[in-house]
């Protein structure tokens, strides 16, 4: 069957269709402008040392996914660090999430929410960027807010290195995720 056997609409009402069935469409929580080509994402990362290789909650290695404990790992990562530990303060915490909103803000990205923890942060955002960028660009602008506070962070390391990024494929998974994020994380035995 030849390309002039089919009927080929334009419409602008085919096109929605076409990249709502492809995951490729979504709208900007705050204006409600469509927003194609953009994907959704739980992004999250740890504070330098809080959570290493083989740790006893478990972890999580690359494209393997998730890692039972392994102590000697986990024993052999803390000898290996060359600075302490960080933990964020609230103010460091309201600083780290203050200057991830600006930053979403400024990108035109749709940050549906976020929770800093006193060792890791959690952002679902819509993105037309990779999720590895909008990670990368979210650590580095909030250390940056974190070393011009005037009890800045010493270390030279902050954050570990990469972190874990979920894609989002639906508007379910979106709302448990942002329950997950707003909601969940003080009922799980955090105290910060």
């Amino acid at each position: 069957m030849g390309r002039a056997d089919h009927s080929y609409s334009t419409s602008y009402e085919s096109l929605v269709v076409l990249l709502t069935s492809r995951s490729e469409i979504t709208t900007h929580q705050s204006t409600g402008q469509m927003m194609i080509g953009f994907n959704t994402y739980l992004i999250t990362w740890t504070t330098y040392g809080t959570w290493v290789p083989g740790d006893q909650r478990g972890w999580r290695k690359g494209h393997l996914g998730n890692q039972p404990p392994q102590p000697r790992l986990e024993a052999w990562c803390r000898k290996e660090m060359n600075e302490p530990a960080v933990l964020l303060n609230s103010r460091q915490r309201h600083a780290v999430e203050s200057v991830c909103k600006m930053h979403a803000n400024v990108r035109a990205w749709g940050l549906h929410a976020i929770c800093v923890r006193s060792n890791h942060v959690h952002v679902a955002i819509t993105t037309n960027a990779s999720p590895q960028k909008v990670r990368d660009q979210l650590k580095a602008n909030a250390t940056r807010a974190l070393r011009e506070l005037p009890d800045p962070i010493q270390n030279k390391k902050v954050w570990t290195r990469r972190g874990d990024v979920e894609a989002i494929r639906d508007e379910e998974s979106l709302e448990r995720v942002i329950i997950y994020i707003q909601e969940a994380q003080d009922r799980m035995d955090r105290r910060d």
